[in-house]
């Protein structure tokens, strides 16, 4: 079995890297999952209905509880971890070709990635977007909005329903977010999944494009995934212990 000082060495050879992350990436920065034990949707049945658009767009008192929500939601304040900032080791040392995220946070520009190395195939929290009229605005401002008194901030352009800017379920992705995906990952000569179930398509495809092309296949995850028989090597554990050591930013231990 191939441990994780075989794979650092990969890493340490490679010279276009691309990087997969999924929820597991920032709950060591204290944003819960959706769907496990101590998940979002597990522990509030209300915040996954309101991650669906049709319910979303037609609820009014939904909407209003999912503004007040995000008032104290703690990925708002959250900050980038050991795995993170790892992360950033390889675009120092010009290896890394992009990250392509899965996550809504931002905590990769936050760890200091420039903005273009990052693909947000399922959008960002930090804008706001009305669906009518597509104006775009930084969330804060429509957060201030919210604490100023108003339940369900409108539209300032046009009266209509403003969201979050990441993608709900039922909403169409971005093709130009995909197709950067996927066109990294037929670039790349190594790929590292980091914490994902790799079950959510099409962003999981970039692991067998990437398989494809000859690139190998690192994989970063607490638990299995459905993607693991395409790798070179599987990796268990908490990614905020194991990246730092992947990529080189923390000592090696016994494990071949």
């Amino acid at each position: 079995m191939v441990g994780v000082n075989v794979a650092a060495e990969w890493v340490r050879d490679a010279e276009r890297i691309v990087v997969l992350t999924g929820a597991g990436m920032s709950t060591d920065s204290g944003i819960p999952d959706f769907r496990g034990p101590n998940g979002l949707w597990t522990k509030n049945p209300d915040a996954e209905k309101a991650s669906t658009l049709q319910h979303y767009l037609a609820d009014a008192e939904l909407r209003k509880r999912s503004w007040r929500s995000r008032l104290d939601a703690p990925l708002f304040n959250a900050r980038p971890n050991a795995g993170h900032l790892a992360l950033m080791q390889l675009e120092r040392r010009r290896q890394l070709s992009a990250i392509v995220t899965q996550n809504v946070d931002g905590l990769h520009q936050a760890a200091g990635h420039a903005p273009e190395k990052v693909i947000e195939v399922h959008g960002t929290v930090h804008y706001a977007r009305c669906w009518d009229c597509d104006d775009r605005r930084p969330m804060p401002e429509m957060l201030e909005r919210v604490r100023s008194g108003e339940d369900d901030p409108p539209c300032e352009l046009c009266g209509g329903i403003v969201k979050s800017d990441a993608i709900l379920f039922g909403q169409n992705l971005v093709p130009q977010v995909i197709q950067a995906a996927m066109h990294a990952a037929e670039g790349c000569d190594l790929l590292i999944a980091a914490g994902s179930s790799l079950s959510v398509f099409p962003a999981a495809n970039v692991v067998p494009r990437a398989r494809a092309v000859g690139a190998r296949v690192v994989i970063l995850n607490g638990e299995p995934t459905n993607m693991d028989r395409f790798a070179h090597a599987v990796l268990r554990g908490q990614l905020s212990e194991l990246l730092p050591v992947l990529c080189g930013v923390a000592p090696t231990g016994d494990e071949s």
